[in-house]
């Protein structure tokens, strides 16, 4: 009997590839690792050779695995772009976004309708947390994308725009005037709003000295709130309850976002979402 490569398979094997590990893979394609064990072993089976070797919690390709990755892109890519374009390829069931807290309880409203219109997905998860959490949740493949502050800086990064920052305190706080440090209340670092306000004071040549910080969002604003000092906020158009906006400190400049994703994702999924995010956040400005 001729022997037949198999699409899932071939598609697990990429995704091993890709993600450096069965176990994120796994999580990368929604399935168990045994699953994508058994899929690895009926592989190398047809294809008569090993194909990977395991080292520790990673993986490598054999030269025979090395071989077979081209191809089996090329066959993956032929197939999914022909179900795409009869019509028929089957509906991603949930796509995982991450994001900060900057912004999100006015931004992801509008942005999970306009990401679930894109994607075509029957479901958004959202997952607020810290950037450098929610790296480490993409390379773990827990988060399909996660929307980052920061300029494009790599091939799985898309542009999506910029974010105004916008200063707010309480509405009896005033800046000091006898020369002291203006009182800063912000995230605990790292955090780019954090690093973006003390540069812009200095730009200044106004002394800035953080009197708080926090590790979420709602200490910030309870912080601001109880008059400690001035934060410095992405807003999306709306003032936060019990805060006022701040005129009469040195604006700062707009910060970059952009959406990354997982290893192994579809790279057409990241630019719908980044053209989505684009498309909000013209309207909120």
């Amino acid at each position: 009997m001729a022997r037949t490569l198999e699409l899932t398979q071939l598609r697990s094997f990429v995704a091993v590839a890709d993600c450096g590990g069965f176990h994120r893979a796994a999580n990368a394609l929604h399935v168990s690792q045994p699953t994508v064990s058994h899929h690895i072993r009926r592989l190398e089976a047809t294809i008569g050779q090993p194909l990977m070797v395991r080292e520790g919690r990673t993986s490598r390709l054999t030269a025979a695995g090395e071989m077979l990755l081209a191809d089996a892109r090329r066959m993956l890519e032929i197939h999914d772009e022909a179900m795409r374009r009869i019509g028929n390829a089957p509906e991603t069931d949930e796509v995982v976004v991450g994001s900060t807290e900057h912004a999100a309880d006015q931004l992801l409203p509008e942005l999970a309708s306009a990401l679930q219109a894109s994607l075509g997905v029957a479901r958004i998860r959202f997952r607020l947390d810290r950037g450098a959490v929610l790296q480490t949740a993409l390379d773990r493949g827990d988060v399909d994308l996660a929307l980052l502050f920061g300029a494009p800086d790599d091939d799985r990064s898309t542009g999506s725009g910029r974010l105004t920052l916008r200063w707010y305190s309480a509405p009896g706080w005033a800046p000091p005037t006898d020369g002291a440090a203006i009182p800063l209340v912000a995230f605990d670092e790292p955090c780019a709003i954090r690093n973006r306000a003390l540069e812009t004071l200095a730009a200044h040549h106004t002394p800035a000295a953080v009197v708080c910080d926090a590790a979420y969002l709602g200490g910030v604003l309870a912080a601001a709130r109880a008059g400690l000092g001035v934060a410095l906020l992405a807003t999306v158009g709306r003032t936060p309850e019990g805060l006022v906006e701040r005129d009469d400190l040195p604006v700062a400049e707009p910060i970059a976002l952009a959406v990354r994703s997982r290893r192994g994702l579809r790279r057409e999924l990241a630019v719908e979402a980044a053209r989505s995010i684009r498309q909000v956040l013209d309207v909120a400005g």
